[in-house]
């Protein structure tokens, strides 16, 4: 099953939600639309936005588009921004919609159901996304999230059972993921939640699409900022293999190495010096034991 023909119940989809009502379609000029200042999608692909542009410049809108009625006898858009911007860019000047009297919660909801459906999601935009159908079910905030799912995550590891006040959120969090169908809420903290503490030039890479989660993973383990933007730079620019990337990692991890030895000895004689362990004489008995054997592997080369 592809994820746009999964079903959803918690979350619902469009015919669940408006029940039994026609799906009616009307023309509206395209002037009378604007996106909502909350938008759930943040990244669109530009070459496949100029397939889908092409599409509609030749066939036009052929999935109608829905909104809610906004202010001013405007139309709020809900779901269907790409074809909406494809139509923008062909210069349309009607399309087709469904208009829905729909709450503040449900048109956010409708509208990051849709994204989550979509077949090129990345796994940023899926973790964020879903984080927000989370705060929305639990009427949170989506900084809120990724702590309660920590903590639910550490009492369940632990096999601590759940009070009474976390359980209606546990259940709470399970029937949002059980309705998706992605992913357990277990795997959505294990391996999607540790995508967010990745560094902010791996991450809009990932975002973007630029490079694959696997690779980026790898090149975050480079704490160097250039040497990992160079790194990043190149495994895009050249469509690197993760092979590839881990090899350029250990080439850099031995460059580092020699710095890293040096810093640290130049850090331990800082500390002894700072310490003034000669003045301390059982310190001192067991620093120049230490001494002796590096004078004499000194005194081997």
């Amino acid at each position: 099953m592809s994820r746009r023909d999964r079903p959803y119940q918690q979350m619902k989809s469009l015919d669940v939600l408006f029940g039994d009502t026609p799906t009616v379609a009307e023309m509206v000029s395209i002037e009378t639309i604007y996106l909502p200042q909350q938008q759930p999608r943040r990244y669109f692909d530009s070459q496949a936005m100029q397939e889908l542009a092409e599409s509609v410049r030749q066939h036009g809108i052929l999935q109608p588009l829905l909104v809610r009625k906004g202010k001013d006898n405007l139309y709020e858009l809900v779901a269907g921004e790409r074809r909406y911007r494809a139509a923008k860019e062909v210069q349309l000047t009607e399309v087709p919609v469904v208009i829905r009297e729909l709450s503040d919660e449900e048109a956010m909801q409708i509208s990051l159901i849709e994204n989550l459906c979509r077949e090129d999601l990345n796994p940023v935009e899926e973790t964020e996304g879903i984080l927000q159908l989370l705060a929305l079910r639990l009427e949170s905030s989506v900084e809120e999230m990724p702590s309660l799912l920590y903590r639910m995550n550490n009492e369940t590891n632990k096999g601590i059972n759940h009070n009474v006040m976390v359980k209606p959120e546990l259940e709470a969090v399970q029937e949002v993921f059980q309705s998706l169908g992605l992913m357990t809420w277990e795997s959505f903290v294990k391996n999607r939640l540790p995508l967010l503490n990745l560094p902010e030039d791996v991450l809009g890479a990932l975002r973007r699409g630029e490079i694959a989660y696997t690779k980026a993973k790898a090149i975050a383990r480079l704490k160097d900022e250039k040497q990992r933007k160079e790194l990043l730079d190149a495994a895009i620019a050249e469509n690197l293999s993760l092979s590839q990337i881990q090899s350029r990692l250990k080439a850099y991890t031995q460059q580092s190495e020699p710095t890293e030895r040096k810093e640290r000895v130049e850090a331990i004689v800082r500390r002894v010096k700072q310490a003034k362990i000669w003045e301390d004489a059982q310190k001192w008995e067991r620093l120049e034991a230490l001494l002796a054997q590096m004078e004499a592997l000194i005194g081997e080369e």
